[in-house]
């Protein structure tokens, strides 16, 4: 069998976006890149994604908490998010930054899994909370 010589190009004007703000680039069958362009400082859930991300800072400065560990993001800096690690992003000034996720993370809606499964755990500790609170 020969080898997959695909190529594609896509622009980021044109990409699809995300829910959460990225913009979903390039997708192979075991890797994909997306793009968070001038993400503002603003309150991230604690995740858990069955993915592994690793990504680059473009602009702007980040922190990133990962497991316990505090880790500053500059431009030129580049991340690991290991897959099922415990993490949030907490953005300092404007932040562009490219990511690729193997798997691909829009595939088999594992954004949305995730981000659904957080709403639902925020929504029955809210209501845990109103029911204690009378």
């Amino acid at each position: 069998m020969p080898p997959d010589a695909t190529v594609k190009k896509v622009s980021s004007r044109t990409s699809p976006r995300g829910d959460m703000g990225q913009t979903y680039l390039t997708s192979g069958k075991r890797v994909s890149m997306r793009l968070w362009q001038h993400e503002e400082p603003q309150p991230m859930p604690v995740t858990e994604r069955d993915y592994e991300t690793v990504g680059y800072v473009i602009s702007g400065r980040a922190e990133l908490d990962l497991e316990g560990q505090t880790v500053r993001l500059e431009p030129g800096d580049s991340w690991l998010v290991p897959a099922g690690a415990r993490h949030t992003y907490r953005i300092l000034e404007p932040f562009t930054a490219v990511e690729a996720t193997a798997p691909p993370a829009q595939v088999h809606g594992r954004d949305m899994a995730q981000t659904l499964a957080q709403t639902e755990h925020t929504k029955k500790a809210s209501a845990g909370a109103k029911a204690r609170d009378g």
